[in-house]
């Protein structure tokens, strides 16, 4: 007797780790543990790294004295929104980085309580995460 738990659980295979993405016009960025990968190139908007930074630490002072309402809810999801489509995009033109450093105090609960909105948000299912991943090979 097999339930159809796990017949699902069978025909999803763990994604195969794929050889990295060649990008013909520019040679892949060596990355060494421990180092920092590539700075990216200056851009007209020099301003916003240093902003972009100057918000993060804003938000994690106010986080460490148990402020929550350091962005209204509209401020967060515009921010979140455009952090998943440039994060996206970035991937798909070879970024070698994760969205979170390794030395984030990003937890996992954190990271799994995020991915499971971001999921329901756009109406997303965890097989469905799954049988992407599967397809893509990421």
């Amino acid at each position: 007797m097999s339930s159809s738990k796990s017949v699902v659980a069978k025909s999803i295979r763990r994604p195969t780790k794929s050889p990295a993405r060649s990008n013909t016009n520019r040679p892949a960025p060596k990355l060494v543990a421990g180092k920092p990968g590539p700075k990216p190139a200056p851009s007209a908007d020099a301003p916003l790294p240093s902003q972009a930074l100057r918000l993060s630490a804003a938000i994690d002072r106010a986080l460490a004295e148990g402020r929550l309402d350091i962005l209204p809810p509209e401020a967060m999801q515009a921010v979140m929104a455009s952090l998943c489509k440039l994060y996206s995009a970035c991937v798909e033109q070879g970024a070698p980085y994760l969205p979170v450093g390794p030395r984030s105090r990003v937890t996992p609960t954190d990271v799994m309580v995020v991915a499971s909105k971001l999921l329901r948000a756009t109406n997303l299912q965890v097989f469905e995460l799954g049988m992407w991943q599967s397809w893509t090979g990421r």
